[in-house]
C-alpha cells in the first residue's frame, strides 16, 4: 500500500499572537506547518513553535507575494495548503481537503471563504461569495510577486471544495480603517503606474465601491456591519487613488526638475 500524500500548511506572520493559536489548531491534521515570520515583537513565533510549527524568520519584508513564496520553498509536502493567521479551517473543510489529496481530481482547489466583521459572519456585500485558490500540488502553483493582493498562478481547473474557510479579518471598525489605509499605501504605486489617481478619480472610484458593496451586492442586508464594511472599502479606495495621484504629481515634478537641470 502506498503512503498517503504529505500535506504542508504554510503561512506568513507578524504580531499574530492574539489569533495564531486558533488558526494552527484548525490545521493540526497536516503533516507539517511552516511559518515564515517577518519580525514579530509579540509571542507569535513562540506560540507557533509550541504548536509544532517549523518557524523561519525573514525580517526584510519584500511584500506578501515574495514572502509567501519563501514559505512555499520551505514546504516539503506533496500538497500545500496556504492560509493566513486570521483564518480557520472548519471541520467540513478539513475532511474535504483530506479527501481531495487522497484522490485528487485536479492539481489545485479553491476554498469557499466566509469573512467576519468584528466577529459577525457577513452574508452579502463585497465579501460574499469569496473563493480563494489555496490548496495545490507542490510545483503546480506559485504566488505572484505582488507587494499586496498577491495571488496563486496556476494553469488548469481548480474545483471548489465543500466546507468553509472562516476569515476573522476585522476585529473592530478602527481595525478595519487602519487595515484599509495600509493596503491603500501598498496598492497606490500600482495604480499610479497605470496612469491613474487624483481627486476626481478617487471620488468616482470610492463612490462606486460604496454603491457596489452596499446596494448592488446587497450589503445593507447585513445591517450595521454591512454599512461599516462598505464605508471602510470606500475609504480604502479613496486613499489608494488619492495617494496614487500624489505619487504621479511627485514623479511629474521630478521630471520637470530634471529637465530644468539639463537646461541650466
Amino acid at each position: 500500500m502506498s503512503a498517503a500524500p504529505m500535506l504542508s500548511v504554510i503561512l506568513i506572520t507578524r504580531d499574530e499572537a492574539h489569533r495564531i493559536e486558533r488558526c494552527l489548531g484548525s490545521v493540526d491534521f497536516a503533516d507539517e506547518v511552516v511559518v515564515v515570520d517577518s519580525g514579530s515583537t509579540d509571542q507569535t513565533m513562540a506560540i507557533a513553535r509550541s504548536a509544532g510549527a517549523r518557524v523561519a524568520l525573514r525580517a526584510d519584508w519584500p511584500g506578501f507575494g515574495v514572502q509567501k513564496n519563501r514559505a512555499l520553498e520551505l514546504a516539503a509536502g506533496d500538497w500545500v495548503l496556504s492560509i493566513d493567521a486570521d483564518e480557520v479551517v472548519t471541520p467540513e473543510l478539513r475532511e474535504s481537503i483530506s479527501a481531495a489529496i487522497r484522490a485528487p481530481a485536479a492539481d489545485a482547489f479553491q476554498l469557499r471563504r466566509r469573512s467576519c466583521f468584528a466577529g459577525r459572519p457577513l452574508r452579502f456585500g463585497d465579501w460574499h461569495g469569496d473563493r480563494v485558490l489555496r490548496l495545490f500540488r507542490r510545483g503546480a502553483a506559485r504566488f505572484t510577486d505582488d507587494l499586496v493582493h498577491e495571488r496563486l498562478d496556476h494553469d488548469g481547473p481548480a474545483p471548489v471544495l465543500d466546507g468553509v474557510l472562516m476569515h476573522y479579518t476585522i476585529d473592530s471598525f478602527g481595525d478595519a480603517l487602519e487595515k484599509a489605509r495600509r493596503y491603500a499605501v501598498a496598492g497606490a504605486p500600482r495604480v499610479a503606474a497605470r496612469g491613474r489617481g487624483g481627486l476626481v478619480s478617487a471620488a468616482s472610484h470610492a463612490s462606486w465601491t460604496f454603491l457596489r458593496g452596499y446596494l448592488v451586492r446587497l450589503g445593507f442586508l447585513d445591517g450595521l456591519p454591512g454599512l461599516l464594511l462598505a464605508c471602510c472599502n470606500a475609504y480604502g479606495t479613496w486613499q489608494r487613488y488619492r495617494i496614487a495621484g500624489r505619487l504621479r504629481a511627485a514623479a511629474d515634478g521630478g521630471h520637470i526638475d530634471a529637465d530644468r537641470r539639463k537646461i541650466d
